[in-house]
């Protein structure tokens, strides 16, 4: 850290700012604690699918004589994609779970500090302060890290739909063949 910097970060998260200061110490953490949640909660509608998606294919390969077919081919390809997007979730829930968790300690950290303000003769403020800053950025690379993993996640499921739009259309252009014929 350069030198003064220390005294830049505390000096930001001084009161003397003005009133707003610990307000916004505690509203920051507070919202983005909320996104974690609606990211966590669509997180989890997207791995229910997933998973379907998977149990579903794995009863039609179940089901299949052999796994000698182009069909068969094309399911197990499709299992496998959605057995990745399954564990790209999972560890896109884990980010938002640990961004939850670390923000609601950065806001509580930040509401301890805000009370402690008022009365702090050993100055217990800045370690508080300090602890919710940091509480912060790993609740902040937590909710990074989710959204790096649904943004993998997209492309894989993106890409198998354009795969199985290609191969819907190629079937279609055979029975508009075959018709013609």
């Amino acid at each position: 850290m350069p030198p003064g910097g220390r005294a830049i970060i505390f000096a930001a998260m001084d009161s003397s700012f003005g009133p707003f200061a610990a307000l916004s110490l505690i509203v920051a953490p507070a919202m983005l604690t909320n996104a974690s949640a609606i990211m966590g909660m669509s997180s989890s509608n997207r791995l229910a699918i997933a998973t379907q998606r998977a149990r579903e294919l794995a009863r039609q390969l179940e089901a299949e004589e052999s796994f000698t077919s182009a069909e068969a081919e094309r399911r197990l390809q499709e299992l496998d994609a959605a057995s990745r997007r399954s564990q790209l979730i999972v560890r896109a829930l884990r980010g938002f779970y640990l961004a939850m968790g670390a923000f609601a300690l950065a806001t509580l950290l930040s509401l301890l500090g805000a009370a402690l303000e008022a009365f702090d003769p050993t100055g217990a403020v800045r370690a508080v302060e300090s602890a919710a800053l940091v509480a912060g950025i790993v609740a902040f690379c937590g909710l990074m890290g989710g959204s790096f993993h649904l943004l993998r996640e997209t492309r894989i499921a993106v890409l198998q739909m354009e795969r199985r739009h290609a191969a819907l259309q190629a079937k279609a252009e055979e029975w508009r063949r075959k018709a013609r014929d």
